[in-house]
């Protein structure tokens, strides 16, 4: 794509980032095929490609774009389908963020949705507010009708069932193995997580401790900052990521680390960047790069360990499930076939749905910013969910799970694999 920002635009560091993504784009569609919000509109604005032009405009001549720039850029879901489509590498990724961020400088949110954003990235990402504010939700369902159509969105995303809340993560832990630990690892607990399902930390300990891994947790890292990140409030975002990076690096200091484990990976994908986020930063560039490095998805890890060792031999199949691939493991990692993989050495007999290449709807909170279009991806995955005609469906993000769980139970993979290993059933009956 040919760009003409002038010698000036091009000292802004952002703007030269983007120049040089947008001269990779060549137009030629390919992304169109995959990107779940086109597949849904037929509509080219909300496709990459559209949305690149428009993001160009934005950057050369900001004072030429309206707000329909805007709204095309939010309905962008960030399942980042398009970049494992792309045959010339675009960094859509980081172009989306940029154009996003100079979009809310063009033409600021009506106040209702900046008050919306502000709630969600100061309630979510922390665990114990999350769940006090679901066992107020019970509550506010009742005066549904009488609020705003977003706070109704976000009341009808939350559960029917509030569990009690994860003690990982609530103060700095270590777990060890009943033999001496051979290895030793840090775990991201989460935020939402640590309020939706409890189970999936615990099951992730369990598995890491039969296989002889010691984990450790730093209270401090309450939360990866994806969240605040992708919804445009910055500075949460940052306090997070800073928060963060100081505990682990007290931990690396040891030197016996191998890994940091994600067991969402939509956080597993924001670690991996962190790199990118926060590199040039002259207090947190260098543990940022660290971190990123030592950043792993928790099926990464166990393709590293004797699996094997630790699965209870059946005498048949565990049976039939569904893998559902969370896009930001899918295509933000680039982590598509290991999960499948590791669920076979468990003894199941996996089958994949339909357009397994299409986002749920979830994507964080856009199910919460944008129903209309996350209910209508939910509805279409639930469908070929059903097609595959098994009765459990694993997946690696919290976020998939809570979108997807209905009638098929949806469970972490991770837990399954707990299963297999001798510990408890994920779906009870």
């Amino acid at each position: 794509m040919q760009t003409h920002f002038t010698d000036t635009q091009l000292q802004d560091p952002q703007i030269r980032e983007a120049d040089s993504i947008l001269r990779k784009c060549v137009h030629c569609g390919f992304c169109t095929a995959t990107c779940p919000t086109y597949v849904m509109t037929g509509d080219e604005r909300d496709s990459p490609r559209g949305r690149i032009w428009m993001m160009r405009e934005l950057l050369e001549s900001p004072d030429s774009v309206s707000s329909d720039t805007g709204y095309h850029l939010d309905r962008c879901l960030g399942c980042l389908a398009c970049t494992t489509t792309c045959p010339s590498g675009v960094d859509y990724h980081h172009l989306i963020e940029i154009g996003r961020e100079r979009m809310d400088k063009v033409a600021p949110r009506p106040a209702g949705d900046r008050m919306m954003r502000w709630l969600l990235a100061r309630v979510i990402p922390y665990a114990g507010r999350f769940r006090v504010m679901m066992q107020l939700g019970r509550i506010g369902k009742l005066f549904s009708p009488l609020l705003p159509t977003s706070m109704r969105a976000a009341l009808a995303k939350l559960p029917s069932r509030v569990p009690s809340l994860d003690r990982v993560g609530s103060k700095t832990m270590n777990f060890k193995p009943r033999t001496r630990a051979t290895r030793r690892v840090i775990l991201l607990a989460g935020c939402a997580q640590r309020a939706l399902d409890p189970a999936i930390n615990a099951s992730t300990i369990r598995v890491l401790n039969k296989l002889g891994v010691e984990v450790t947790v730093r209270q401090e890292a309450f939360c990866c900052g994806a969240l605040a990140h992708h919804i445009g409030e910055s500075k949460a975002a940052h306090q997070t990521v800073r928060a963060a990076l100081l505990a682990w690096r007290e931990e690396l200091e040891r030197g016996d680390v191998e890994a940091i484990i994600a067991n969402a990976s939509g956080c597993g994908t924001m670690v991996k960047d962190y790199a990118h986020m926060v590199g040039d930063d002259p207090e947190l560039g260098a543990i940022a790069r660290q971190v990123s490095g030592l950043a792993r998805d928790i099926t990464e890890v166990l393709a590293d360990l004797p699996l094997e060792t630790i699965v209870e031999k059946a005498p048949e199949s565990r049976g039939r499930i569904t893998y559902h691939s969370a896009c930001s493991l899918q295509h933000g990692q680039k982590i598509h076939d290991l999960p499948i993989q590791l669920l076979r050495e468990a003894g199941f007999e996996v089958r994949q749905p339909l357009e397994p290449h299409l986002c749920c709807g979830s994507a964080g909170v856009y199910n919460i910013l944008q129903p209309a279009m996350a209910d209508g991806l939910r509805q279409r995955k639930l469908d070929n969910i059903a097609r595959a005609g098994a009765p459990m469906v694993a997946a690696g993000n919290i976020g998939c799970i809570q979108q997807l769980d209905s009638d098929i139970p949806v469970r972490h993979t991770i837990q399954y694999i707990d299963w297999a290993s001798g510990g408890p059933p994920p779906v009870q009956d």
